[in-house]
């Protein structure tokens, strides 16, 4: 599946464009795909075609605005190697690059608002 927006249109956005900035759309993609699963919505509308590039674009910069340059949400703390022995089997993993993104939401609110103001989020209101 195609994402959502193009790396052209992400520079815009940003004023940049990340080293793995298809990568970041294809991830964001998936993330609003995600959240869209039970979602009915016409892809053939403008509105609603416009508001998917946007909220993929919201997406990516939420993501980066986390620290998470590579999109994938993780659990691991920086600086803190972690690892499990079984017997004779010593298995351990190296310091973690940044830090916890898996307590963050899924999806920006700027990337849910995009959604929800095309009618497309098919979630109610966010409380505040």
């Amino acid at each position: 599946m195609a994402a959502y927006a193009t790396v052209q249109e992400l520079t815009t956005a940003l004023g940049y464009a990340p080293d793995n900035a298809q990568q970041l759309l294809d991830r964001a993609t998936r993330d609003i795909d995600r959240l869209l699963l039970c979602a009915v919505y016409d892809v053939a509308d403008a509105d609603v075609v416009a508001a998917l590039k946007t909220a993929t674009l919201e997406q990516v910069a939420y993501q980066l605005a986390q620290g998470n340059t590579d999109g994938i949400r993780h659990g691991m703390q920086p600086g803190v190697p972690s690892g499990q022995s079984a017997g004779g089997v010593d298995l351990s993993r190296g310091q973690s690059v940044g830090g916890s993104t898996t307590g963050l939401p899924l999806i920006g609110e700027q990337a849910f608002a995009a959604l929800q103001a095309a009618k497309i989020s098919f979630q109610g209101p966010i409380p505040t």
